[in-house]
């Protein structure tokens, strides 16, 4: 953050939990009694738990919920009535291609993601003709530390996606640059990364087919087909052994 704050001339550093609801609302209002007021809020913040629903607890659900939906929620209702008084205003609520398609062993995530898509597609509405606008996000690969600080129960897919995020993902500068830049020409919807209008186009055109196609090549590409089929197995054995106990007397 110090980095950051060092990029731009007269900036602040609030640290802040965003799935406090009371903790984001005096962020609000430390930042307009220092600033003035707030034209721009782009609600970023993203953690991710890799494993299966059936290997994720309630408690990892909570953790990705309040910071990827509530997270949002909470920004919202903390700097809504300081844009509604500047003279101009926008919000950027950050999804992800993963909004857009389900992937196995990111279930938690995904139903975040296509939360935040779903919450501003219905704001693209209800802020229609104010000073207000508003662009959903969804970036591809971007190489930040999500997947290094991702909680992950099985240690073969965590090496493999710390793997693939080094070797194939987007700056995080050039994703800001790609994002402010769809800001400035009122884009509602930003696809950031190459492969996020493929996965876009894909899934459009082929909604249950489609997903199972990028399902498909993400496994491939991060090389996890026999995690894959061992999770299955796995599933296959549980069952088995639920049903052998069900059925001794």
């Amino acid at each position: 953050m110090a980095g950051t704050a060092e990029l731009v001339d007269g900036a602040s550093v609030h640290r802040v939990d965003v799935s406090d609801a009371a903790a984001m609302t005096a962020l609000a209002a430390a930042v307009v009694a220092e600033h003035g007021g707030v034209h721009l809020l782009i609600n970023n913040a993203g953690i991710t738990v890799e494993g299966a629903f059936r290997e994720q607890s309630l408690a990892d659900w909570q953790r990705v919920i309040g910071v990827n939906l509530w997270g949002v929620v909470h920004g919202l209702h903390a700097f809504m009535p300081h844009l509604e008084v500047a003279d101009e205003a926008w919000i950027v609520n950050v999804s992800s291609v993963f909004g857009i398609v389900g992937i196995p062993s990111q279930s938690s995530y995904c139903a975040t993601k296509f939360a935040v898509r779903g919450l501003s597609e219905a704001l693209w509405e209800e802020l229609r003709g104010t000073h207000i606008g508003l662009s959903v996000v969804h970036p591809g690969g971007v190489n930040t530390n999500i997947v290094h600080a991702a909680k992950s129960y099985d240690a073969e897919s965590s090496q493999a996606s710390k793997d693939f995020f080094a070797k194939n993902t987007l700056s995080p500068t050039r994703a800001a640059a790609t994002i402010l830049r769809g800001v400035q020409r009122g884009q509602p919807r930003i696809l950031v990364t190459k492969e996020a209008p493929m996965i876009d186009l894909i899934k459009r055109l082929m909604p249950v087919w489609g997903n199972r196609l990028i399902a498909y090549l993400t496994v491939q590409s991060l090389g996890l087909q026999a995690l894959q089929a061992r999770k299955l197995q796995e599933f296959r054995s549980d069952r088995a052994a639920r049903r052998g106990e069900r059925a001794t007397p």
